[in-house]
């Protein structure tokens, strides 16, 4: 049963990257949003069906890179500098969140 999810998911992800590379005619900013989003998708999924909270909290964090990674590259299509600074804030953000999710896992608490 695992080899044949594993080989349905590696189909998906080639159907994909066929159509985004060669078949959709766009810009190439375009299409590594796309990735990213197609990347989302998946690590959603790993946070909705984690094993464990470690793999929710890891899975959460992957989910906050990508956001960063997607917003740096609407701020380079756009010519926009402020989508920079959210992905900024993010990236503080989510490290502090990172933290205290990690500290709550060890069983203590926030103000130790």
């Amino acid at each position: 049963m695992k080899i044949i999810r594993w080989v349905t998911g590696l189909i998906i992800v080639a159907l994909f990257m066929y159509f985004n590379f060669f078949i959709i005619e766009s810009n190439t900013l375009i299409k590594l949003i796309n990735v990213l989003l197609f990347s989302i998708l998946f690590v959603l999924i790993r946070v909705i069906i984690g094993r464990t909270a470690a793999d929710r909290l890891v899975a959460v964090d992957i989910l906050g890179v990508l956001t960063i990674g997607i917003l740096a590259l609407l701020g380079l299509f756009y010519n926009e500098s402020f989508f920079m600074d959210i992905g900024l804030i993010w990236a503080l953000l989510s490290f502090i969140a990172t933290l205290s999710f990690a500290k709550i896992l060890e069983g203590r608490s926030l103000d130790d």
